[in-house]
């Protein structure tokens, strides 16, 4: 039997790779069926360039990071989605000390190819970058990397 989106979402919340727990993610809300994540990102000081914006590096992985999460719950399983190839545009610095807020949305799930979408915001809305992906959805391997956040 399948999850519902409040069962998925409290279950992703918990179990989480390393990497969210690194940038500060946390996710908000889930919808399965549309294939769509939105979640944020308390980003602090160490983030940042000598610019004082975060690193655009940063940036990148908090948008693939959303990406993935929309496609995973798109599935349906329990998934790993490994990049192929991505490209990210940025419109505005990501400043630090404040939340970004992500959206991912899987575009189309194939068995052999996914391709996804997200976009960074700040905490007034305004759009700081876009990022479009695709990656090789598999199952999730035996021996994953998911940390129980605690």
């Amino acid at each position: 039997m399948a999850m519902t989106d409040d069962q998925l979402l409290e279950r992703m919340r918990k179990f989480v790779p390393p990497t969210a727990i690194l940038l500060g993610q946390e996710l908000l809300e889930v919808d399965s069926e549309a294939g769509r994540v939105r979640m944020r990102f308390k980003v602090g000081l160490n983030f940042c360039n000598p610019m004082g914006n975060v690193q655009g590096g940063i940036v990148v992985a908090m948008l693939d990071d959303a990406a993935a999460v929309a496609a995973i719950v798109k599935s349906g399983t329990r998934i790993v989605v490994p990049t192929i190839e991505l490209k990210t545009s940025f419109f505005a610095p990501a400043k630090a000390n404040s939340w970004l807020y992500a959206e991912g949305r899987c575009i189309k799930l194939g068995r052999s190819v996914a391709f996804m979408e997200a976009e960074l915001t700040d905490e007034s809305g305004k759009l700081l970058a876009k990022l479009s992906t695709s990656a090789l959805p598999q199952p999730m391997p035996e021996k994953h990397n998911m940390v129980e956040r605690t």
